[in-house]
């Protein structure tokens, strides 16, 4: 799908979020749910070090030539092309409501947004959903499997690996037929991402193994549920 793991990568952000705040229950049975755990650490050791030596320092230059204005309109546009992959879902899951809101999202945006650039819909009330194909196949039943750590791709699990083949068709890139083109929004995309989750990456303690995996697995649990989650406590 991406290199660099864009998708997890735009879904830390939330995760270290949540952190932050206190949010996330803890994960009673992790061990339970990672019976890979050598192999996925050696993984995300490759992927950690992918990280530090080339994203990370590609998404600080970016940050630092790039003004706050523009940086917060390129954000606002690849958002808005992520919301053609949450109205999708919406609709597969049977959310019509939230298929509406992101129906205007991507009209509203689009339009007087000017292609995204600039968020109105979330100025006028209409607050993005952040759904995607391995919440879809949740919803319909199937369970999440083992969590594993893809190459480049980042924490997920079984179902999650198996959702990002139909939710990258969804994506402009496949459609995109001039290939220097492609891959470079497809790199301003990964590193711009990148570049807003600098200050969050702060709040990771601890074994970053564990840090990253309880809280995607949480995350998932969070969004599967729509928020509806009991407290351990």
């Amino acid at each position: 799908m991406h290199v660099f793991g864009m998708s997890w990568i735009k879904r830390l952000g939330l995760f270290l979020a949540c952190a932050g705040l206190g949010l996330l229950p803890v994960v009673t049975h992790a061990a339970e749910e990672d019976p890979w755990e050598g192999v996925n650490r050696a993984i995300f050791r490759f992927n950690d070090t992918v990280d530090t030596y080339a994203l990370k320092p590609l998404a600080q230059g970016y940050q630092r030539v790039t003004p706050d204005f523009l940086e917060e309109g390129v954000h606002n546009v690849f958002g808005n092309l992520g919301d053609v992959g949450n109205l999708a879902n919406d609709l597969l899951q049977g959310k019509f409501h939230e298929a509406g809101v992101d129906t205007g999202r991507v009209i509203f945006n689009t339009t007087f947004g000017v292609l995204g650039f600039f968020d109105v819909a979330t100025r006028m009330g209409l607050q993005r959903n952040d759904e995607d194909f391995g919440q879809t196949l949740g919803v319909w039943g199937l369970g999440n499997g083992p969590y594993i750590v893809l190459p480049l791709l980042g924490p997920s699990t079984i179902r999650d690996a198996v959702g990002k083949v139909p939710d990258a068709s969804l994506e402009p890139y496949p459609y995109m037929s001039h290939v220097p083109t492609r891959n470079l929004v497809r790199g301003v995309d990964v590193i711009d991402t990148r570049a807003s989750l600098l200050s969050a990456e702060k709040l990771i303690s601890g074994d970053k193994y564990l840090f990253v995996r309880n809280a995607y697995l949480q995350n998932r649990e969070f969004r599967m549920k729509d928020g509806q989650v009991e407290d351990d406590f």
